[in-house]
């Protein structure tokens, strides 16, 4: 039954938002949601840079030697991760809407993390040489 709660402080007083207290179901909505966002972000970056040969060949040459550094090889390699992540617990979620594996959602959000980690190994060994510049 559902009980009134007069004041904030006594509606979230039992919320505990410490990373080892948080449920599966959460870290899944949340990594998704940060995911999608990121990629939306590297979206209109990447919109902004092929763009940029509109104000000329020299800056997008000098736009495109910035972007061969270290830093932005790390960057891609998450982006990496997080377009697997982000494509397979979508396709977790599809399957949860389509009614397959409605009791095994946990155990789906562990195998697309854990396809996603071993993606990003794979992805770390390709960009590695790029990341340590050798």
């Amino acid at each position: 039954m559902y009980k009134p709660v007069a004041s904030r402080e006594v509606r979230y007083g039992d919320l505990d938002l410490w990373p080892a207290k948080i449920r599966t179901g959460l870290w899944a909505w949340l990594l998704h949601r940060i995911t999608g966002l990121a990629i939306i972000l590297y979206l209109l970056l990447h919109i902004g840079v092929i763009s940029s040969v509109l104000w000329g060949g020299g800056s997008f040459d000098q736009l495109m030697a910035t972007l061969k550094r270290p830093w932005f090889a790390v960057g891609e390699l998450l982006l990496v991760t997080a377009v697997m992540y982000h494509g397979l617990n979508g396709a977790r979620i599809i399957l949860f809407d389509l009614g397959i594996g409605v009791k095994r959602q946990k155990a789906m959000f562990w195998g697309a993390f854990l396809l996603a980690a071993a993606g990003f190994v794979v992805a770390a060994r390709v960009f590695g040489p790029l990341i340590l510049g050798h």
